[in-house]
């Protein structure tokens, strides 16, 4: 059994070993020491150095040295008292650890060979005591110490080896195995953290040391003071097996001991150490100054302690008067709650010494008397106030006063004092509520006669006197006088608030503290002084404006942004102008303003790029600082086709950051205004890098938005304007109108449907016709030839060639349908042309805003224009504009557009004997809604039309469409014009 037992106690120990390993670090002084764990320094204060001693290394080396590596000091080699020091390196660890090494000291003959000694260094500062030690011989074997130091953030600490020669000079002290383990010390207590310690002087402080770990009867517990100082008188108590807590005290502290103070367990295994706390030494309070007497009577005085400046240290808690009397060994002590205290009971015409004790918090925190307030109690009272008070000058900011002469019989006491009190109220600054100033002043023996100075102007003063002697106090009744008037103090400039706008600024302000009369007019003035608009030239002329006494506010306009104004706003009186007020107020700054009035379809477009013009902005109120070309990537939401500002993008975003944040916009180019001084080009796609930003090429297959934005900045404040420049659309597979073309036998069962809703659409556009004719009285002539629609699918065979070149024209290059649409456009392409055994091409719409822009097939490169194909439709809502921005270039874009006509289209060469046609007649279609589902009733087959005023014909499709749009769904009709010998084309 007892077997059993010891094997499991060897195998717990083996494994404690085992398990403690990998949770060290430290230094073996060995060859294969890892250099940075054995970062130790010498010291520069002792006497010799420690010596590094390896046994394969000395051969002949003593018989008395164990064998291994480690630091040696050979006493026989130096001189009695001279000292080694090792320093390691600096710690600073916050969690649980412990400092362990071990040591050897040994003689042969049993002499001490000296004395070994640690040191814990805190931040630098003094050494201070050892917090272990050790001396004599113990034998030729290595002894373990543990060093459990409890020093927190941010504080660091070092710890010094020390080797001290002794008087015999024999044996030798060697140190090794210099570890650092991150788990408690086994061997030495661990300190809590030591808290301030705060006493008032002459009292005792104690400081209680909270340890955990082991410790033993012989632990010695010691208050170590920063200096170096010791104190070993404890008192320790258990809380546990494995907790204790020691109290140290200091006695009579007084202020030279206020300094930092440590806990220390000192024993032949180690030591633990806390951390320094401060003893705060507090010197009861006392005041600097003598208590005041506010008023003496007969019996009483009435004092106000006066304890605003002491002697010592705060806070106080307690108040109290201590008086006696001149000539009595008494004395007497009241507390006291209030500034002033009244002393009750006293002995008249009695000379009093009062004094003023204050007390702190804590034991003995009260402390000296401050100094005596001698004071004496008053005579008898006077018979009566003193009469007559009136006034023998008055100005704005005096009064001459005066009154009846003194006498014996009125004072009743030879010494006797006459007062002029007077009392005056005034209004708080900033609306605040009214104060009444009151003061007294004393009048000399045996005047008559008085001035008050520094009074308000044309304010109302209560005045009265007071006869008083050492034993009483007589007032007399109360007099107004009425101050003139003076000149209006000056406005507040904190009163002065202000909001400013870009052209405006509301300026409110409040009536002058000091009016000194009746306010009859505000005065303002402004000028500019300061702009970060060069157009703008400053300083400017100086305005002013008056305003009556009620109106306390104005509001500046036609003010330009970005601009610093100085203003000033003055009050009047009958006496003059006040003083002035001054600010400086800078309106805000504009957004920059673009000028796309008449911009024009983007230059050119690939599959991946896209070329806009690039307008400088004008700056409002400050420069332009920088432009952004944004692209959005287009949903299927419904795009609006106006040029106008939308909604900016102040957040900066490359292209991949909106990939990563799965957005649809971001920045493909940042310009300085420098890059932009004039309009120029800028291609959207071209794979460069701008300022940052990648121009990463569009994806042929996805429709995107571009716009222009400028921004601005002054003195923190931003402002942006953005607008949309071009719209680019993705390229449709033709694969995709093969698709839907399957549909198309069901879209011809409702051709029929729908058949009878085309005959009414047929009779609005003959109304139209009739209207049209009308207008022949103004100049022009305007002919249009209604399909029939009973002979529809033979009039389409005969018309093949030709109308089906225009359907797939029509069908292909619209931008105003939805994505749903251009689908169903698709298949009824694909229908006609399965019927007609003819092969139909895909035309994409246009990226151009305007319907204008001419856009390129989707996988070639060509002309704008194709044979074969039309200009993209437009939408009625937009024809004015596209009208206006064919006629830039003295109408270049009708000239482009005329001859990109095919042979088709020329009316010379239409001619259906069959049909009746006229000769000067073209065939258009008239783009519709379907009606029922049908997909042949999106469209009505039109006339062209031959005019010789375009500017009337324009009248009058808009007087004609006035009448059919409430009638007709949203329509587009292509009216080729012929002006002038050419062609152009009108859009409605």
């Amino acid at each position: 059994m007892n077997n059993c037992a010891f094997l499991l106690i060897l195998a717990v120990h083996i494994y404690a070993e085992g398990i403690e390993g990998p949770t060290a670090a430290g230094c073996t002084f060995d060859e294969d020491s890892e250099p940075s764990l054995c970062d130790f320094t010498q010291g520069e204060e002792d006497d010799f150095d420690w010596q590094l001693f390896r046994t394969h290394n000395s051969p002949y080396a003593s018989s008395d040295l164990l064998r291994g590596s480690y630091m040696l000091v050979n006493s026989s080699q130096h001189a009695a008292g001279h000292r080694a020091q090792l320093l390691l390196q600096t710690l600073s660890e916050n969690d649980t650890h412990c400092v362990q090494f071990s040591y050897f000291l040994y003689s042969r003959d049993g002499h001490s060979p000296g004395a070994l000694r640690a040191y814990v260094r805190v931040n630098g500062g003094p050494l201070g005591s050892p917090v272990w030690n050790t001396s004599g011989s113990h034998g030729p074997q290595w002894h373990q110490v543990e060093l459990a130091v409890s020093t927190f953030w941010p504080n660091e600490y070092q710890v010094l080896i020390e080797a001290t020669v002794s008087r015999e000079r024999r044996g030798y002290i060697a140190i090794d195995d210099i570890m650092l383990l991150t788990y408690p010390c086994y061997k030495a207590p661990h300190f809590s953290r030591l808290g301030d310690e705060e006493v008032n002087a002459g009292q005792n402080a104690t400081f209680q040391c909270v340890a955990s770990g082991r410790a033993s009867e012989a632990e010695k517990f010691l208050l170590e003071r920063h200096s170096g100082d010791v104190t070993s008188t404890a008192l320790v108590k258990h809380l546990s097996h494995r907790r204790f807590v020691a109290s140290l005290q200091v006695d009579s502290v007084q202020c030279n001991n206020q300094d930092l103070y440590r806990c220390v367990t000192q024993s032949s295994r180690g030591s633990g150490v806390s951390n320094f706390a401060e003893l705060i030494v507090k010197v009861p309070p006392s005041p600097i100054a003598p208590p005041q007497l506010l008023r003496a009577g007969s019996t009483y005085l009435i004092i106000q302690l006066n304890t605003n400046s002491i002697l010592g240290d705060g806070p106080i808690i307690r108040k109290e008067i201590e008086y006696r009397a001149s000539q009595s060994p008494w004395s007497e002590v009241h507390g006291v709650n209030m500034v002033t205290y009244k002393l009750w009971h006293l002995d008249p015409d009695t000379e009093y010494h009062i004094s003023v004790l204050l007390t702190r918090p804590g034991e003995g925190g009260t402390g000296p008397p401050g100094p005596p307030l001698v004071s004496r109690t008053k005579c008898a009272e006077p018979t009566r106030a003193l009469r007559s008070l009136t006034a023998s000058e008055i100005q704005s900011r005096q009064l001459t006063l005066q009154w009846e002469t003194l006498a014996y019989n009125l004072t009743r006491c030879h010494t006797y004092s006459v007062s002029l009190c007077y009392h005056y109220a005034t209004v708080g600054g900033g609306g605040g509520h009214n104060t009444t100033v009151r003061e007294c002043l004393a009048v000399e023996h045996n005047a008559s006669r008085f001035t008050l100075r520094d009074l308000p102007a044309y304010h109302s003063i209560q005045v009265r006197l007071a006869l008083a002697n050492p034993e009483g106090k007589k007032e007399g009744r109360e007099v107004t006088f009425q101050t003139e008037e003076d000149i209006p103090g000056g406005i507040t400039p904190e009163s002065l608030t202000f909001t400013p706008l870009e052209d405006m600024i509301f300026l409110k302000w409040e009536e002058p503290v000091e009016p000194n009369g009746l306010i009859t007019q505000y005065e303002i003035s402004y000028q500019s002084i300061e702009s970060s608009d060069p157009g703008i030239n400053v300083p400017g002329p100086r305005r002013t404006v008056s305003k009556l006494r009620n109106e306390t506010y104005h509001m500046f306009s036609n003010l330009h942004p970005g601009t610093t104004y100085l203003i000033s706003v003055r009050a009047r009186t009958t006496k003059g102008f006040g003083q002035t007020a001054l600010t400086e107020i800078t309106t805000n700054i504009s957004a920059p303003m673009f000028d796309y009035g008449d911009m024009l379809s983007p230059l050119s477009e690939t599959e991946s790029t896209i070329t806009v013009l690039l307008r400088p902005a004008l700056g409002r109120g400050a420069p332009v600082s920088t432009y952004q070309v944004v692209v959005e990537e287009e949903s299927g939401r419904k795009v609006k086709r106006e040029l106008g500002v939308q909604d900016c993008y102040p957040l900066p975003m490359s292209h991949g950051e909106a990939q990563a944040r799965g957005t649809s916009n971001y920045y493909t180019a940042e310009l300085l205004p420098s890059s932009l001084p004039e309009a120029s080009p800028f291609t959207v796609g071209d794979n460069h890098t701008y300022n940052g930003y990648w121009n990463t090429p569009l994806d042929p297959r996805k429709s995107y938005l571009v716009y222009f934005q400028a921004m601005s900045n002054f003195r923190g404040e931003s402002r942006i304007n953005c607008i949309r420049i071009a719209r680019k659309v993705a390229c449709k597979d033709h694969r995709r109108a093969l698709e839907v073309s399957q549909h198309s036998e069901e879209m011809g069962l409702i051709l029929g449907v729908c058949a009878g809703g085309l005959v009414v659409l047929i009779l609005l556009l003959g109304a139209i016709i009739i209207i049209i004719r009308k207008g022949e009285r103004e100049g022009y002539t305007l002919m249009v030839k209604p399909v029939n629609i009973n002979n529809t699918p033979i009039t389409y065979r005969q018309e093949k060639s030709h109308m089906g070149s225009m359907e797939r024209s029509f069908t292909d290059q619209s931008t105003l349908q939805e994505d749903e649409r251009v689908a169903l456009s698709a298949a009824r392409m694909a229908h006609t042309c399965s019927m007609r055994g003819e092969q139909c091409s895909s035309v994409n719409e246009s990226s151009s805003l305007l319907g204008g822009s001419p856009r390129r097939q989707c996988g070639r490169k060509g002309s704008p224009y194709h044979t074969g194909q039309l200009h993209p439709a437009v939408r009625v809502a937009d024809l004015l504009q596209h009208i206006n921005q064919m006629k830039t270039a003295e109408g270049y874009g009708f000239k482009q557009e005329y001859e990109s006509f095919f042979d088709g289209w020329d009316c010379t060469k239409k001619k259906d004997k069959t049909k009746g046609r006229n000769d000067t007649l073209m065939g258009y279609k008239v783009k519709l809604h379907p009606l029922l589902g049908d997909p042949n009733t999106d469209y009505i087959n039109a006339n062209y039309i031959d005019v010789r005023d375009f500017i009337s014909i324009e009248r009058a499709l808009e007087r004609a469409l006035k009448w059919v749009r409430p009638i007709l769904t949203p329509a587009i009709v292509r009216v080729p014009i012929r002006v002038s010998g050419h062609r152009e084309t009108r859009h409605h």
